[in-house]
């Protein structure tokens, strides 16, 4: 049983970009190609929906995202929404909103779960450039308490040359988990170059996540590479709280799949990592 914690489908709807991710084609190149003949072409949607169905994906994270306030686009609830209904429970939507607009943000929140069925709350904070423990964050963290709904947050470097790297640090979402310890999130991606910080937020405040988004899973076992520790970690006291993602389509889902697989992770943390700390974190059944 797996869940894809993050995906991006290959539908124009989601993908949405500006100038300020231009050095993401650069840093994500060699994987972007590897992804791209499954990404291109008229058959790409149907390529993509039969991954997930040959591999026998029980659900997929699709995520909204609202930048316009920053960097004038949005990937819309409605979007979002839409392709969930069309594709059936398999598509989990995430909303996203820019909290840069204040009780719209809010309210945008609450119609996208109430009104559109969307599961949870999608925040890059670097392209809001807010730090997680802005002041401008702290309303949605309480409405998504108040509406039962987890919390995705942007925990690591970004690799926009627009924006602050230190927007993502660990330390910020210490802070908000002190003020806010029944907020439910996944820092995703994890933690780099701040792995040791994130693990030490994950270990203090039991509702913090770790997505293993956006990373090469195979980094986790080389030394050196700055991901070791949450080999160590997750394969251990924090094996409850690690969350597989692909983070399609910058790598292949199979090769994403199949690099957790060679980890060498004790079968009962495995089956953690790829299903069953998702579905606690989603709140499945």
């Amino acid at each position: 049983m797996l869940i894809d914690y993050g995906s991006v489908p290959p539908v124009p709807e989601f993908r949405k970009t500006g100038p300020h991710l231009s050095n993401y084609r650069r840093v994500y190149e060699a994987s972007e190609q590897a992804a791209a003949r499954s990404d291109i072409g008229p058959d790409a949607l149907a390529k993509y929906l039969g991954t997930y169905e040959r591999l026998g994906v029980r659900h997929v994270v699709v995520k909204a995202r609202d930048v316009e306030t920053t960097f004038g686009f949005r990937v819309s609830n409605e979007d979002v929404a839409a392709f969930c209904r069309a594709h059936g429970p398999r598509f989990i939507g995430f909303a996203g909103v820019d909290p840069n607009k204040g009780m719209v943000a809010i309210r945008e929140l609450e119609h996208a779960v109430k009104e559109l069925g969307l599961r949870g709350l999608n925040l890059q904070c670097f392209e809001h450039k807010l730090r997680i423990n802005d002041a401008k964050m702290y309303p949605l963290y309480a409405k998504c308490i108040e509406l039962g709904i987890p919390v995705n947050l942007h925990c690591s470097i970004n690799f926009s040359t627009s924006v602050l790297m230190e927007y993502g640090h660990p330390r910020f979402l210490d802070e908000v988990m002190v003020h806010f310890p029944e907020l439910r999130v996944c820092a995703s991606p994890p933690g780099w170059p701040w792995v040791h910080e994130l693990i030490g937020v994950a270990w203090r405040h039991v509702n913090v996540f770790i997505g293993l988004v956006a990373v090469r899973p195979k980094y986790l076992g080389v030394a050196n590479s700055g991901y070791e520790p949450l080999l160590q970690y997750g394969n251990s006291i924090l094996q409850d709280r690690v969350i597989f993602g692909s983070a399609f389509p910058m790598q292949p889902v199979e090769r994403a799949v199949s690099e957790v697989e060679a980890l060498g992770l004790k079968p009962e943390v495995k089956r953690k990592w790829f299903h069953d700390n998702a579905a606690r974190f989603l709140g499945l059944d």
